[in-house]
């Protein structure tokens, strides 16, 4: 029976959302749930300190009666502890697979430009969106099985997914991964539109990202007021950026901060 580690590289997951998977779990019957103390831990904002995520992360990436991670929540601080984490990786590490999406962007660029199986994908915490029990199946469907059905729909290997604010904050750092040819899914949650529209000028002012086959954007959710009113919605500013840097805009993608997020495996060339 496959074996899932969680571990929470960012922000503490809810103990209630611990529960809530784990029943999941149970009902299933077709996987085990390791959850990892550290997950409940509280250092102001993130799950623990630095030290304590990055210790609970490797200490479930080398274990290897392990067959996957799955990445608790989003949030913040997974990049804090990225490099570390990748540094001297053990077969063990590199025989799994890692999923998550949001803040967990960071490690899955990083664990993927190191040759490493990773997916975006539902997470634990996903569990308290209305309709999260559906979206905790579709991640565990993929993890378990690798069931088509979870995937998001319009894929084009090999592929790739982000939170676009993540994005830009990665590109430029040692886990920039290499974006020719990929069909690139971006989304965002919680911005002003000229964040959005600040953060499409950095994006696609990058040379690597300017070599990607398509890019394509998911939900823009949560977004917060502008004073006075940005010229235009999320759809337009990211065409328009598209249009600006000659990368093909391949419109829109079922990938959100929501239950509805679907499954994007990072490469893999036949879903």
């Amino acid at each position: 029976m496959m074996r899932i580690a969680v571990v929470a590289p960012s922000c503490r997951l809810k103990r209630e959302a611990a529960d809530a998977v784990q029943a999941i779990v149970d009902e299933r019957g077709d996987c085990e749930l390791l959850v990892h103390p550290q997950c409940f831990l509280s250092d102001g904002h993130f799950a623990g300190p630095d030290e304590a995520r990055l210790e609970a992360l490797r200490e479930v990436m080398a274990d290897a009666s392990v067959d996957a991670i799955w990445f608790a929540r989003g949030g913040y601080g997974s990049n804090r502890i990225a490099e570390r984490a990748l540094t001297g990786l053990r077969e063990a590490a590199r025989s799994k697979l890692y999923m998550g999406y949001s803040d967990a962007g960071f490690l899955l660029a990083g664990l993927h430009k190191a040759g490493i199986t990773v997916a975006w994908g539902p997470m634990p915490q996903d569990v308290l969106r209305d309709g999260g029990d559906a979206a905790v199946h579709r991640a565990l469907n993929w993890i378990v099985g690798r069931d088509s059905a979870a995937l998001e729909r319009q894929l084009a290997p090999p592929a790739m997914a982000f939170n676009l604010t993540v994005l830009s904050n990665l590109l430029g750092t040692s886990l920039e991964p290499d974006f020719t040819g990929v069909d690139l899914l971006i989304e965002d949650v919680g911005e002003q539109l000229y964040r959005i529209d600040r953060t499409m000028f950095h994006v696609t002012a990058s040379a690597n990202v300017r070599r990607v086959a398509r890019l394509r954007l998911g939900r823009v959710t949560d977004i917060l007021s502008n004073d006075p009113e940005f010229h235009g919605d999320e759809a337009a500013i990211v065409e328009d950026w598209c249009r600006r840097s000659g990368i093909a805009f391949g419109g829109r993608a079922d990938i959100g901060h929501d239950a509805q997020n679907h499954v994007v495996p990072f490469g893999m060339q036949n879903p």
